[in-house]
């Protein structure tokens, strides 16, 4: 069971009170499982209590203290649910023994919210645990800890919404049996790094996907993107001093600057070299910059640190033509060493080409690992350095062939057209254009992912095909 929908923003939810409820939900979950031992009741309950506050507060004002009122509705919401489940007694009970004698009076809705204690944090990692698959992860962290609809989440991963809510409640009830406690584990603990990497596994996943959708006719869904970074602030302002945590906000900001420029107004996709730097975003590439140029003397450096610097490159680069290659290899040579993500390969082999030639780009894609082997990025990459080579029959073999493998709609069309330019182009006797000025293609060298939230691949890393890069 999943529980009402809270509502989607629309006249019935002015903004400013959506924002605020979407602030406030993971918080009051956190509160109320936190208080009862009970996640998927309390979930269900909250996402009741935000239906009752979305259709109230704007016709009769937000109240003074609106966390302690959700609090109050929500629990109330509990009660109701238990009793309708005729599990009354033995809930109630289990509540007793877990709930101080001098908290089992509950404050009125509107007084002040006496524990101030913010769980989002504590939720989200409950809701990444490594109990559940990604596909379930994400689904979970969306509704409980972004407050997204189930009807949103599923209209953004192209499946009903029956069978997104399914899986939601799935993933409640293997918290559930799996009897994770509601705490966050311990900074020291063993269990920590992977925890946090898994937190943040969950988020690039769904920055991902929203930035550059890996299926369907739609290249980037915003509303994904745009939580996925919502959420990764909250994750930095919680943990300000992970240099990891600030690497990964500020490849998304970097990333998703560039967002505006992608497409042309018939919807074409629009290579990096092509694009129109002046719609870049600004704020936030400067934003990005300052977090990653004091992130990275922190240490120790990480895989999303190094993402975010090849990114920093890339977009303070005035022109396509002005952009420090010799700099990128570099910096894929350090990922390379400290990632084992097979898609560093091809970035690699891009960034190379740029530097010495297709010719040495084409040598290491000998070398992919075989989970690449059928992989449209590794045709699309093939292809663009065949292309820089002017070997034409090559490249047109390969586009084809990329586009055949894509499941992105955009991305297949815009595969198409490069095979269908390079078909009509005269054979360029072997001779590659000038490095560092030949636009690199947007399927290939730049900025879709392959992963998508039903996937258990590892995320693409930047600037050879990555959501989250260049």
């Amino acid at each position: 069971m999943t529980g009402p929908e809270p509502p989607a923003p629309g006249p019935d939810a002015p903004p400013a009170v959506d924002d605020l409820l979407r602030s406030l939900a993971p918080q009051v979950v956190g509160v109320l499982t936190r208080r009862y031992g009970d996640f998927a009741t309390a979930e269900d309950a909250v996402q009741e209590a935000l239906l009752d506050a979305a259709t109230q507060w704007p016709d009769e004002g937000v109240p003074r203290n609106p966390r302690g009122w959700l609090v109050q509705v929500a629990g109330r919401r509990m009660t109701e649910q238990v009793r309708s489940e005729q599990a009354r007694r033995r809930r109630e009970d289990l509540v007793a023994g877990q709930v101080p004698a001098d908290r089992q009076a509950a404050p009125p809705a509107d007084a002040e919210d006496g524990g101030s204690r913010d769980d989002t944090l504590t939720l989200l990692f409950l809701c990444c645990h490594p109990a559940l698959s990604p596909a379930s992860a994400i689904a979970l962290t969306l509704r409980s800890v972004g407050g997204l609809t189930t009807g949103e989440i599923a209209r953004a991963f192209l499946v009903p919404e029956a069978t997104m809510g399914q899986r939601i409640s799935r993933a409640k009830q293997r918290i559930k049996s799996s009897g994770v406690p509601f705490r966050m584990p311990e900074p020291d603990a063993a269990e920590w790094p992977a925890r946090l990497d898994a937190v943040l596994h969950v988020l690039y996943l769904v920055f991902n996907e929203g930035y550059a959708s890996s299926t369907g006719p739609a290249l980037r869904r915003v509303e994904l993107s745009r939580e996925a970074i919502r959420l990764t602030r909250a994750v930095h302002a919680l943990l300000p001093d992970d240099a990891e945590v600030a690497g990964l906000l500020a490849l998304m900001l970097l990333t998703e600057a560039r967002g505006p420029a992608r497409t042309r107004p018939d919807g074409e996709l629009v290579p990096l070299a092509e694009q129109d730097r002046g719609r870049w975003d600004a704020a936030a590439i400067a934003e990005g910059v300052a977090l990653i140029t004091a992130a990275l003397p922190r240490g120790p450096v990480g895989p999303y640190q190094v993402q975010a610097a090849i990114a920093a490159v890339h977009d303070e680069a005035p022109t396509a033509a002005a952009t420090d290659w010799p700099q990128i290899l570099a910096l894929y040579g350090v990922l390379a060493r400290i990632s084992d993500n097979p898609l560093i390969t091809l970035n690699r082999a891009v960034a190379t080409a740029m530097v010495d030639g297709p010719a040495a780009g084409l040598a290491l894609l000998a070398e992919v690992p075989p989970a690449l082997t059928d992989h449209h990025r590794l045709y699309a990459v093939r292809a663009h350095l065949h292309e820089l080579a002017g070997e034409r029959e090559a490249a047109v073999a390969d586009y084809r062939a990329a586009a055949r493998r894509t499941a992105s709609l955009p991305e297949r069309h815009h595969l198409s057209l490069r095979a269908a330019r390079a078909a009509a182009e005269p054979e360029a006797g072997g001779g590659a254009a000038p490095v560092g000025e030949t636009p690199v293609g947007e399927a290939s060298a730049r900025d879709v992912p392959a992963v998508s939230a039903d996937s258990d691949r590892s995320p693409e890393t930047a600037g050879g095909g990555g959501g989250c890069g260049p």
